[in-house]
């Protein structure tokens, strides 16, 4: 019954007690800066009132393809059980079919680096103002503590958040299962929130099922989110905090229809990719290009690329790029139709050997580095990335200003992408598999444009500093991108979505440590 009232009637919504219970859009904002809210959080918080997309998420990057299509699979019984049997039950076999056996570690970095994204891109507009508006806020929830704790704590500031708890077995493993007093669901939720507020109840409660009820008839004020009405998601400019690092090689939001899509999309999309890239490793590239179109690959060159090294014949060019791929110096080759030579701070030994240019590892001391590549611009073309790693974001990270100091014929070049289905770039993954990650999306689009070459009078020798130069062509380049500069740097970023430093360990120095180690 109380179901088809909140379809019938979503902005005044009955209930036992014969109370009504206005919708979001009634609360007021104004003078709720020290008051308490806890708010449910699918359906409520997010639009989406399935959960099923997060679970996928985890499953397919904590798990593997095979959990994942497990998961599909049995996706509709969950359905039938969530829907007609019991809905606590239906959540226990979400979490069990993506969960079970997975490495506690494994869910939370998971859950910091890959789930806020989609969340994010799933915000409630008219219950995010209302939440924020709080000074206390509070999340109550059937979804796993483990799952959703990182996002509520480190984008929405929650200062507690009342979860599912997972059973973990003493090796630090999911066991599937869940510990008392069960899902956080109808009841429980009630009993969450007593346990923890006491007789001091919060302020505001919002919710957007009748499973609610129970723990809003506890609130001073409670609104109910109406699931038939479209809000429009919180734009990125209205977000707390703003969204730079993610990780994950979805770009989709994996619902079961587009879950279902992405499965079959697999076998065909790693043969596509396959194909793709053994014609740019052994065709030169100008027979290459119209091959490559006529398989789905894009390149867009804009402004006039460089056609021999500029002033001073005997050396080369310097390239410098925001960085989106490991693939943008090859792209960047194919754009000025000739070959150049890069320079890598970590990527894997695979990405070395199939790559159709010469690169050239540093080692990450400056001198050394420096020597080294000022050696290769004596030999010809030279292309750098000075953020060190890639960004997804419309963000700029912090430039190295070592190249500055080595030639003043530096041509900034803004390097973006189109992707549909796979991100080519991995924080925690096998970065050996970015460039088939790349290839396999539908129709992969690159973007080069080539800016016009540094002044004399900005360069190094011209009288500025290498910061300044440095910090100067961050600036041309997210303006040409539309991107804003920040001042983070690499470590940063492997800090938030991997907790290392990024380096992919050579395997000399694997082979030197563990002979210490051993005592040999």
């Amino acid at each position: 019954m109380e179901k088809a009232l909140v379809a019938s009637f979503p902005e005044v919504v009955d209930c036992s007690d014969e109370m009504y219970r206005p919708a979001v859009e009634c609360c007021r904002l104004e003078g709720r800066a020290h008051q308490t809210i806890v708010s449910d959080l699918d359906g409520t918080l997010v639009r989406s009132r399935s959960s099923f997309p997060y679970f996928m998420l985890v499953a397919f990057e904590a798990g593997s393809p095979l959990r994942s299509i497990i998961l599909l699979l049995v996706s509709p019984i969950i359905w039938l059980v969530y829907n007609f049997i019991s809905e606590a039950a239906g959540i226990k076999m979400l979490i069990f079919f993506s969960l079970a056996g997975l490495k506690k570690s494994v869910i939370e970095s998971v859950a910091r680096g890959v789930l806020p994204k989609f969340y994010l891109e799933d915000m409630h507009s008219l219950s995010y103002n209302v939440f924020i508006a709080c000074g206390k806020r509070y999340v109550v929830t059937a979804n796993p503590r483990i799952m959703v704790e990182p996002f509520l704590k480190e984008y929405l500031g929650v200062e507690v958040v009342m979860g599912t708890e997972l059973a973990i077995s003493r090796g630090g493993y999911a066991t599937g299962f869940v510990t008392h007093p069960g899902v956080l669901f109808g009841y429980n939720k009630k009993r969450a929130v007593e346990k923890y507020f006491g007789p001091d109840l919060p302020d505001v409660g919002l919710g957007d099922h009748p499973s609610d009820f129970e723990f809003l008839d506890l609130c001073k004020e409670c609104y109910i989110v109406p699931a038939h009405k479209h809000i429009p998601a919180v734009p990125k400019s209205e977000y707390l905090k703003p969204l730079i690092f993610h990780d994950g090689r979805l770009v989709c939001r994996p619902t079961p229809i587009m879950s279902l899509i992405v499965m079959l999309w697999c076998p065909i999309g790693f043969i596509l990719a396959l194909i793709r890239m053994f014609i740019g490793i052994v065709l030169p590239m100008w027979w290459a290009l119209p091959l490559e179109a006529m398989l789905g690959v894009t390149v867009r060159v804009r402004g006039t690329p460089p056609t021999c090294p500029i002033q001073n014949k005997k050396r080369g060019v310097l390239f410098v790029c925001s960085h989106r791929t490991l693939l943008d110096p090859i792209f960047l080759s194919i754009a000025v139709r000739r070959k150049v030579t890069a320079v890598t701070y970590s990527i894997s030994r695979l990405s070395e050997v199939l790559a159709p240019i010469r690169t050239v590892r540093l080692t990450r001391c400056r001198n050394t580095d420096a020597t080294t590549m000022a050696s290769l611009l004596e030999e010809g073309d030279l292309v750098v990335c000075p953020e060190g790693t890639t960004c997804r974001e419309p963000f700029l990270l912090r430039f190295s200003s070592l190249f500055a100091e080595l030639t003043d014929q530096i041509v900034p070049v803004t390097m973006n992408i189109k992707i549909t289905m796979f991100h080519g770039t991995s924080a925690r993954g096998w970065k050996g598999m970015d460039p088939f990650f790349f290839f396999m999306n539908p129709c992969p689009k690159y973007e080069v444009t080539f800016l016009e070459q540094l002044p004399y009078q900005l360069t190094c020798n011209g009288g500025k500093t290498s910061h300044e130069v440095a910090n100067y062509i961050q600036r041309v380049l997210a303006n040409s991108l539309g991107f804003k500069c920040t001042n983070l740097t690499r470590k940063d970023k492997y800090n938030v979505l991997a907790g290392n430093d990024g380096i992919v360990p050579d395997h000399q120095d694997l082979r030197r440590r563990a002979g210490r180690i051993l005592g040999l």
